[in-house]
């Protein structure tokens, strides 16, 4: 799977109540928490990000409260993944929960600024900066892990599981 759009450059320890705010936990409407996803942070944020935008973050991202919110604000306004040098735990088993793909790359963080091209092939783990020509490594997802991200996330594969009953598994 191909993902490509612009870097949102952030930097350490953005944690999940300025991913989004306890004010807007009483729904988990995407669209809805996608409307508020960084407001904190960055009122122009949601105003400018583009559907497929990656956002590039240094150290610790996701830390704080264990709110699955955080992981479906980001996906519900439209980033098509998350590249930070490390997560915290929590966030990061929330994400793919949630089917948000998600990379660690210390030197892909380091060689990303703000407003870059980026693509990426999740199949793989391959990040290319497109604006000044550098590529990366990421580790790849195993491949039950890549099965829950391409289904939507950990409930939607589990249904599509049960209804196939002789499909591809998506997990063992």
């Amino acid at each position: 799977m191909l993902v490509e759009g612009k870097a949102w450059k952030l930097g350490k320890n953005i944690n999940t109540d300025v991913i989004i705010s306890a004010r807007y936990l009483n729904t988990f409407d995407l669209t809805e928490l996608g409307k508020h996803c960084l407001e904190d942070l960055n009122e122009e944020f949601i105003k400018k990000v583009k559907p497929g935008d990656i956002i590039v973050a240094e150290e610790n991202f996701g830390c704080g409260s264990s709110r699955e919110h955080a992981a479906l604000a980001i996906k519900g306004a439209g980033i098509s993944c998350v590249i930070a040098k490390s997560f915290a735990r929590i966030f990061f088993r929330n994400a793919i929960n949630v089917g948000l793909p998600i990379l660690e790359s210390s030197e892909a963080v380091d060689y990303i600024s703000n407003g870059d091209k980026i693509k990426i092939d999740l199949s793989n783990g391959k990040i290319i900066n497109l604006t000044n020509k550098k590529s990366f490594q990421a580790q790849p997802f195993p491949d039950f892990i890549k099965e829950i991200i391409n289904q939507g996330g950990l409930i939607k594969c589990l249904k599509n599981k049960f209804k196939a009953q002789e499909g591809e598994k998506c997990i063992e």
